[in-house]
C-alpha cells in the first residue's frame, strides 16, 4: 500500500502496525462469521443478480425492511432479462415505500446495459461492474467479492466505522481520500475468501461496532485489535465533518377529488427529486385558505368544498419538506399535461406516490374504507 494514500487516514500507528491489524482481525472476522452470520435470504444464493438487488436495496435502508421488497421484486423480476424489459409502472411499484427511487431506475438502467453489452450475463470484474450505471465503489466490490470471489474490498459506512476504530484514525470517513485509503489498506490484507471478509465487517458495523451509542466490545472478536478499544475512545471515532444544515421548504398539498371518488394526480418531472412518479398536487410555500382556493380557481377548479388537513413533514437526505394540506370535493376537474383522475382502487394498484406523502394517503384511504372501497 502507498504510504502517502495511508496518511490520509491519520492514524497514530505506523503503515506496517496497521496492516498488522488488519491482518489480525481480518483472520479473526472469518473465523467469527462462519458461526455468526446473519441469516438472510441473499446469502443463500451465489446468483450475482439477486447479490446485486440486495445491495442496492441495502442502500440507506434497513435489513429487516429489505427482505420482504427482496422477495417480492424477485419474484416478480427474477433475472437481468425480466428486469430490462419491466414496465416503468410496474418497476415503481415493486419499489413503493423503499424511497431513493433513483436506485431502481438505475438498477433498469444497468440491466439494460448488461443485455446490450454482455449478452445478458452479469460482469464479473469490479471494474467491469464499475462501469455500469448506477454502481459504485461499494456494490461493485460486494458483487464482485461475494458472487464471484474477487480479493476486493467493499466499503460502506459500517465498514469504514469498524477501520477507524480499529486503527484509532482521525481522518474524516466522509472524505473520499479516506475511503480511498480505508480500500487500499483492506485490500493489501484481503484474505481469499474476501466475501465472507467483507459479509463479516459489514455484520460487526450492523450488530456489535455500532455506529450510534457505545459499541458492544465485549461480544466483539476483533476487539483485542481495536486500538479505540484500548485507549478507551470507542465514541470518539468515527470522525466525521458536521453536515451541512438540511434545508427547509414549506409546501401545500391538495387532495382534489371528484364527487364520483376519483382523485387527481400528477407526474413528476424525469429529472431531480422523486423524479417520474406521482404525486397529489402541492405548491412551495404554506397557503391560507382564501390563497389556497384562489390557486384552484385559476386553473378551472371551483371546489363545492375545502377542508383543512392536517400538517406533516418527510425528510429528504438536505431537505425537509414541511407540508400541510386541503382536501377540495369538486364537480368537475379539468385536466393539464400529465395528470389524471384515478379511482382509490387505481391510486393504490397502479400509481407509484412516494412515502412523502403518506400522511395524505391515508386521509384518503379512511375515506375510501368508509365508502368501502
Amino acid at each position: 500500500m502507498d504510504q502517502t494514500v495511508y496518511q490520509k487516514l491519520l492514524s497514530p500507528l505506523s503503515l506496517e502496525e496497521a496492516e498488522g491489524r488488519i491482518r489480525k482481525a481480518g483472520a479473526a472476522l472469518t473465523t467469527w462469521y462462519k458461526a455468526a452470520a446473519r441469516d438472510l435470504p441473499w446469502r443463500r444464493t451465489k446468483d450475482p443478480y439477486a447479490i446485486w438487488v440486495s445491495e442496492v436495496m441495502l442502500q440507506q435502508t434497513r435489513v429487516e425492511t429489505v427482505i420482504p421488497y427482496y422477495r417480492r421484486f424477485l419474484s416478480a423480476l427474477p433475472d437481468i432479462k425480466a428486469l430490462a424489459e419491466a414496465d416503468e409502472m410496474q418497476l415503481h411499484k415493486l419499489w413503493e415505500g423503499l424511497g431513493y427511487y433513483s436506485r431502481v431506475r438505475n438498477l433498469q438502467r444497468a440491466a439494460r446495459q448488461i443485455m446490450a453489452d454482455y449478452g445478458g450475463v452479469m460482469p464479473q470484474s469490479r471494474d467491469a461492474l464499475l462501469s455500469l450505471c448506477g454502481i459504485g465503489s461499494y456494490t461493485a466490490g460486494a458483487v464482485a467479492s461475494i458472487a464471484f470471489g474477487e480479493r476486493t474490498p467493499a466499503v460502506d459506512g459500517n465498514v469504514l466505522r469498524v477501520v477507524s476504530r480499529l486503527l484509532a484514525a482521525e481522518g474524516d470517513i466522509l472524505s473520499p481520500s479516506v475511503r480511498k485509503g480505508v480500500e487500499a489498506l483492506l485490500l493489501s490484507q484481503m484474505p481469499d475468501d474476501a466475501g465472507s471478509f467483507n459479509q463479516a465487517v459489514m455484520d460487526l458495523g450492523a450488530g456489535v461496532c455500532l455506529p450510534n451509542g457505545a459499541p458492544e466490545c465485549a461480544a466483539c472478536p476483533v476487539c483485542d485489535c481495536c486500538l479505540a478499544a484500548q485507549r478507551g475512545q470507542q465514541l470518539a471515532f468515527p470522525v466525521k465533518a458536521p453536515k451541512a444544515k438540511r434545508r427547509i421548504e414549506e409546501r401545500t398539498v391538495f387532495l382534489i377529488r371528484t364527487a364520483a371518488g376519483e382523485t387527481l394526480l400528477r407526474r413528476r418531472p424525469e429529472e431531480g427529486l422523486l423524479a417520474g412518479l406521482w404525486e397529489f398536487p402541492n405548491e412551495e410555500g404554506r397557503l391560507g385558505r382564501e390563497e389556497a382556493a384562489a390557486l384552484l380557481a385559476g386553473r378551472g377548479i371551483r371546489p363545492q368544498k375545502l377542508q383543512t388537513l392536517g400538517k406533516s413533514k418527510h425528510i429528504f437526505t438536505h431537505l425537509e419538506w414541511q407540508m400541510a394540506g386541503y382536501l377540495a370535493i369538486c364537480g368537475d376537474v379539468p385536466l393539464q399535461p400529465g395528470e389524471v383522475l384515478a379511482t382509490d382502487r387505481e391510486r393504490r394498484q397502479a400509481y407509484t406516490i412516494p412515502s412523502a406523502f403518506d400522511a395524505y394517503k391515508q386521509v384518503l384511504d379512511s375515506i375510501a374504507k368508509e365508502k368501502g372501497i
